[in-house]
């Protein structure tokens, strides 16, 4: 089995943690403003049978990026913990390859995050605007993340999946990964008739594969209902050979525990689709063996 997302951190090197809260997406943070190194996730998830992990950036400073990187495969090498990275790298910059090619020296580097997301609520917007995914430059340097073999994790929410569909036509020959299901924010029937449409016109991307993932981001709180409900959906849009597992750990132990969310995935994935989503098709597209 892998986790598909999860980070680890070291507090001093992450310049959201420090100072004074603010509002944030996820709500109060302040059990997240410590250490949360490899030997407690791997204790979090003991006997879950998880044999391997997809590290994904956590925001170090932009000037750090390579940085972040270089401490999690060292975290990987010390323990010899199964260890994919989803890395940082500015894509808005025309010099971004100068950053790609640093991080292909890294061995456990298999893709880029840059969170795309934007939203008319300040705590929920990261995204300086609503339409990087159409960005030339954006699309250009991400089109060239086929030149290494990785795939692009992309962080929307609905009313730009149209752009983001835009983004993934452009560059074919990349794997897009698309984080948290397309973060469903709004529980109305209207949010969660315009985040179905916005799904299915993800979908009709070969190239884009959805992610199961941090469904207690809005909500605050572990609800296997709300876990099945997303996981129904998504798996209907994308089918299980486009679906995979992340736990976003230690974001969601703000308000539950691994085994609890565990237990919440395996109920809500048809076990006949457990090996595809719990392991192959995170080990595919992230080039990981465990």
């Amino acid at each position: 089995m892998i986790d598909a997302h999860h980070h680890i951190w070291r507090q001093a090197d992450l310049p959201w943690l420090l100072g004074p809260e603010r509002p944030r997406i996820f709500g109060a943070y302040g059990g997240l403003k410590r250490d949360y190194a490899l030997e407690e996730y791997l204790a979090d998830i003991e006997g879950t049978g998880i044999t391997g992990s997809v590290y994904v950036q956590a925001n170090w400073a932009p000037n750090w990026a390579v940085d972040e990187a270089l401490w999690v495969q060292a975290e990987a090498d010390r323990t010899g913990w199964p260890m994919a990275i989803v890395a940082y790298a500015d894509m808005t910059r025309r010099d971004a390859g100068k950053t790609l090619d640093r991080l292909a020296a890294i061995p456990g580097v298999r893709g880029i995050r840059q969170q795309l997301h934007w939203h008319r609520k300040p705590a929920y917007r990261f995204a300086p605007h609503a339409d990087l995914c159409r960005d030339e430059t954006v699309q250009a340097n991400i089109a060239r993340l086929a030149d290494y073999g990785w795939a692009f994790d992309l962080q929307v929410f609905a009313p730009q999946m149209e752009g983001a569909a835009e983004l993934a036509r452009a560059c074919p020959d990349v794997t897009f990964v698309l984080q948290h299901a397309g973060m469903l924010e709004d529980q109305s029937d209207a949010g969660r008739k315009a985040w179905t449409a916005g799904l299915k016109t993800l979908a009709a991307c070969p190239n884009v594969t959805a992610k199961l993932s941090a469904f207690g981001t809005f909500i605050h709180r572990n609800d296997p209902e709300h876990i099945a409900e997303q996981v129904r959906t998504t798996l209907r849009l994308f089918g299980p050979e486009r679906c995979l597992f992340g736990s976003n750990f230690p974001i969601e132990k703000l308000w539950t525990d691994f085994g609890s969310l565990w237990s919440a995935f395996q109920a809500a994935v048809p076990k006949k689709h457990h090996d595809a989503i719990f392991r192959d098709n995170a080990a595919r597209i992230y080039g990981l063996q465990t």
